[in-house]
């Protein structure tokens, strides 16, 4: 069910990025009274799921999920209709318009994208606010991961700042864009009242990028072990589902309780019970652990030391309490006045980082098979449950990423068909249509090519 909630709001969230991306190629065609034949979400060869036709145009729906397309009249785009380009021009065609009136129909739907990215973050502001994590408010300091460690961090340090930015709010994706993304290579945390100094090294850096280590966020707050859920073990078909408790609920655990050692060795902190239960040796092994468990009837906590057996993979099934519970967020509203420059900002840090990292990738700095991924990534991004905030949080994040690529100097992208236009304008020459064709195949060949291998890529990493 979950993995269908997620296509779900993939299938939703392309749907609208591509059918007003489209609307911003249309619509200015339109305007300058150039003929449009088709307007189709998703690619249809062959054979469309839908399709009618309003005056000149024939809308529908195809059956390949890659993207969508208007085929503009007189015009070498992936359609690669030779036949209508050996006939005269025609004053309705896009060939006989003037260059500038091509390039406006041309960079509509990079605009559109743009501009809706900018509008949904603004709206996200507005409606939802801000929520964040003050790092004065982080009591009992972080807990670093394997990579943390690596760089020199250590329990309960609190970070005191990352490069030449003051970090005020703790949020790990803000620490690994400053590493990986802007190479802030200087740290400074407190330590026991003491102010230390880490620095991080290009070789840690260049691995925290790679896409097997994308799900580590170097630190994390620290907290107590506080239990609130326990997790089961299931068996059997969607319809005919078994499942059955795991240790920590079989052996009498409850919600609540504060799990403090295990096998008598001191995990006061979620962190420390994780690391110390996370090792090959304790994988259905006998274990003790130790937990307090309060009374607020007769007013008064117990120990107790309960006896399981770990699961294959280490686990006693139970998981803590969300963050919220031991820290105090803090939250901002925004008028619309102030949402909508500080949509345009975020969206405008976000191109930022992302050119940012198109530089290091040129300079070998991160490998771009980290960073590519196909739809199966892309569905991934989105949450198991919906959730409004998070798909409208996305659908931003690929609009400008659509924006973003649409716009590079390959032919049969938007950003080819400029650069050849661009051309035009300044040199008063206009490529020939073999030219347009040829450099649109090698371009369209190109785009195939790392849409399989960044398919190739998924496969390989979710299977």
């Amino acid at each position: 069910m979950d993995i269908l909630v997620k296509v779900g709001q993939l299938v939703l969230s392309l749907s609208i990025l591509i059918i007003l991306h489209e609307m911003g190629h249309f619509f200015p065609a339109k305007w300058f009274k150039t003929r449009v034949e088709k307007f189709y979400l998703f690619f249809d060869p062959w054979f469309s799921l839908f399709k009618t036709k309003r005056g000149e145009t024939e809308y529908g729906i195809g059956w390949l999920p890659l993207g969508g397309y208007v085929k503009i009249s007189g015009m070498i785009d992936e359609s690669f209709d030779t036949e209508q380009m050996k006939e005269p021009p025609k004053p309705w065609e896009f060939r006989s318009k003037p260059a500038w009136q091509r390039l406006i129909i041309m960079v509509g739907g990079v605009t559109v994208n743009f501009i809706l990215g900018f509008f949904i973050y603004a709206m996200i502001f507005w409606n939802y606010g801000r929520d964040f994590l003050p790092n004065d408010n982080l009591t009992y300091g972080i807990a670093p991961d394997s990579i943390g460690r690596a760089i020199g961090f250590e329990k309960g340090d609190k970070i005191l700042s990352i490069g030449n930015k003051e970090f005020k709010e703790f949020n790990s994706g803000i620490l690994k864009t400053e590493i990986i993304i802007n190479e802030a290579r200087d740290i400074v945390v407190e330590r026991n009242g003491q102010r230390v100094n880490l620095t991080v090294s290009d070789e840690t850096a260049k691995s925290l990028s790679k896409y097997e280590n994308k799900g580590y966020n170097i630190v994390n707050p620290r907290y107590p072990f506080e239990v609130s859920v326990f997790s089961e073990q299931c068996s059997g078909s969607y319809f005919n589902k078994k499942c059955e408790k795991l240790p920590a609920e079989k052996a009498g655990m409850k919600i609540g309780d504060k799990i403090i050692a295990l096998d008598g060795t001191p995990t006061p902190f979620f962190d420390d019970f994780f690391n110390a239960i996370n090792k090959e040796e304790y994988k259905n092994k006998q274990v003790t652990v130790t937990v307090l468990r309060t009374d607020s009837t007769a007013n008064r906590t117990d120990t107790l030391n309960l006896a399981m057996t770990t699961t294959p993979d280490a686990r006693i099934g139970a998981g803590p309490y969300p963050i919220s519970r031991y820290f105090e967020f803090g939250h901002q509203d925004y008028t619309l006045g102030e949402a909508i420059p500080k949509g345009i900002r975020e969206g405008i840090d976000f191109l930022g980082n992302q050119i940012s990292a198109f530089g290091q990738m040129f300079r070998g700095k991160i490998k771009a098979s980290d960073s590519l991924g196909s739809f199966l990534t892309i569905g991934s991004m989105f949450p198991s449950t919906w959730d409004w905030q998070r798909f409208w949080q996305m659908t931003a994040f690929l609009s400008l990423i659509l924006a973003f690529i649409n716009l590079l100097p390959i032919p049969a992208l938007d950003g080819g068909h400029v650069m050849f236009l661009l051309f035009e304008v300044l040199t008063g020459k206009k490529p020939s249509d073999k030219v347009m064709e040829y450099s649109t195949m090698a371009g369209f060949v190109i785009l195939i090519a790392i849409m399989v291998y960044a398919l190739g890529l998924d496969i390989s990493r979710f299977i």
